[in-house]
């Protein structure tokens, strides 16, 4: 079994797959920190230094030697990754791609208390932060919306709840 978790940063695919994977005594894997750690620098210097276009190739290699190494995992993917290479259907045939649709509000509420920590948007005011936001999921709807699973109210959900909720997919 494999379930891919996907959405917008501050969306809890991390907290939610360390759950997940614990529960169903799966390995979890976070897909920007293993690339962190195959390049030995942060997501902001392969950005900076490689750009965008390397980050997403490389990316989709690690998704895929993932996938290669594990036929049982949970893995939190980075906002992006559904959206390039389609991914988005490489991860549907090899497993259970759920979305994590959290609103605009809770992100917004979230990323305000970690916008130090993402160098993304480290610089955008309270207001460019809630555009941004707007403006990414719009980008990015039409890669989200074709997961296996949609989890609309992921704050309100019970652990319990959104294992059946995936496993019955």
């Amino acid at each position: 079994m494999r379930i891919f978790l996907i959405g917008f940063m501050g969306s809890g695919k991390t907290h939610w797959g360390k759950q997940v994977a614990q529960k169903l005594s799966l390995p979890f894997y976070d897909l920007d920190e293993v690339i962190v750690a195959e390049e030995k620098r942060s997501i902001t210097d392969i950005f900076g230094e490689s750009g965008e276009e390397y980050f997403r190739s490389r990316e989709k290699e690690v998704l895929e030697k993932i996938v290669d190494e594990n036929l049982n995992m949970v893995l939190s993917c980075g906002g992006g990754t559904p959206c390039f290479f389609n991914n988005i259907e490489f991860m549907k045939k090899y497993g259970t791609v759920v979305w994590l649709n959290t609103s605009v509000d809770v992100l917004l509420h979230r990323l305000l208390k970690e916008r130090v920590q993402r160098p993304l948007l480290k610089d955008l005011d309270d207001e460019d932060l809630k555009h941004y936001i707007i403006r990414k999921l719009n980008e990015r709807r039409m890669y989200y919306e074709q997961a296996d699973v949609i989890i609309d109210k992921e704050d309100a959900i019970s652990m319990n709840d959104f294992i059946q909720t995936v496993l019955h997919a």
